[in-house]
């Protein structure tokens, strides 16, 4: 097939790129400085000679948007919203104006978008939208209409010949140097992968290797359409999910952290207690209702295989054209 991933350089692209293209896939990646061979420059706003890459694609997988991973300022939060609605946008456009558009158009969303809560889990027909919960800071409301937001974009794309899901993904753990699951493995070697504020929060989250199966899956099922979870099926409390990465790598103990003392650490990391203390609690129910199964249910097993690649340098290159192709 032929791929687009619009913003495809980020962690999530690169561990997409990587698979579609080690199976065979023509893959081209929209991307605002192209440095690799498959890269196509475009601004991610407006309609340009990129939009000749959709034509006749098969299939589109929208990723961009700007890193979560930094100080929610009003800049930063105005800059996360437009990069996210405009590009949903032009790439609606680009889809709606090609001869030949794709057969399918999948989203990135947010896990995000769900409420903080500790009671049950989200999933996408009985799962509590967030951004009307009293007991936190109201600021973290407006991550909600970013997703929200980022989603009607996708809905309201008149592209009658092509379908429409939307990835409302969870963390994604790959052992790529500098995503998410390096980091936390980094604070756990420091010996300060303890409970935050309790750790009573639930994390929901994806090994890479799934994630990427999930898309396929949703590209090859014609009957999906609309939001879909991606997120393993056992989302568990922030301390258990830390003790769990702790014993994978094998470091005995790790610190706890109040609330204050996880101001400062997101400070000194230019991101957001958002991020942690969120309690995202999120299931795939409708992956599971389709039929599909997950290689790493587990945050545990996860984790370990995780950290067995990582040890082992199979943390793979941020260059997929280096890769053979799958035979």
């Amino acid at each position: 097939m032929k791929i687009v991933l619009p913003g495809g350089t980020g962690q999530v692209g690169t561990v997409l790129n990587r698979a579609l293209t080690a199976a065979g896939h023509e893959v081209a990646v929209l991307t605002r400085q192209p440095t690799r061979r498959g890269e196509v420059a475009w601004d991610g706003k407006t309609l340009g000679p990129w939009a000749e890459a959709i034509d006749g694609s098969d299939v589109v997988v929208n990723l961009a948007g700007r890193s979560v991973s930094c100080r929610y300022t009003a800049d930063n939060l105005r800059a996360m919203m437009d990069s996210r609605v405009h590009s949903a946008r032009v790439v609606g456009e680009a889809i709606a104006a090609a001869d030949r558009p794709p057969r399918v158009w999948l989203q990135m969303s947010t896990a995000t978008i769900y409420a903080h809560r500790f009671d049950a889990p989200n999933d996408e027909k009985t799962g509590v939208i967030g951004g009307a919960e009293p007991t936190v800071p109201g600021y973290w409301s407006y991550s909600v209409d970013i997703a929200k937001a980022w989603e009607r974009e996708q809905e309201q794309a008149e592209t009658p010949h092509t379908r429409k899901v939307a990835l409302r993904s969870a963390m994604v753990m790959s052992p790529d140097r500098g995503g998410v699951f390096d980091i936390l493995l980094w604070l756990a070697r420091l010996g300060l992968g303890g409970p935050v504020a309790g750790g009573a929060q639930y994390v929901s989250w994806i090994h890479d290797r799934d994630f990427v199966r999930a898309v396929e899956f949703l590209v090859e099922r014609d009957d999906v359409v609309g939001p879909v979870n991606l997120a393993a099926p056992a989302p568990l409390p922030q301390r258990a999910f830390m003790r769990a990465l702790r014993s994978a790598w094998g470091v005995p103990v790790g610190l706890p952290a109040t609330k204050w003392m996880a101001e400062l650490g997101a400070f000194a990391l230019r991101s957001d207690t958002e991020l942690l203390l969120k309690s995202r609690r999120v299931v795939p129910g409708r992956l599971l209702e389709a039929g599909f199964a997950f290689d790493h249910p587990r945050w545990p097993d996860a984790a370990d295989d995780l950290v067995r690649r990582m040890r082992s340098g199979r943390a793979q290159p941020r260059d997929p054209q280096r890769l053979p192709p799958r035979q």
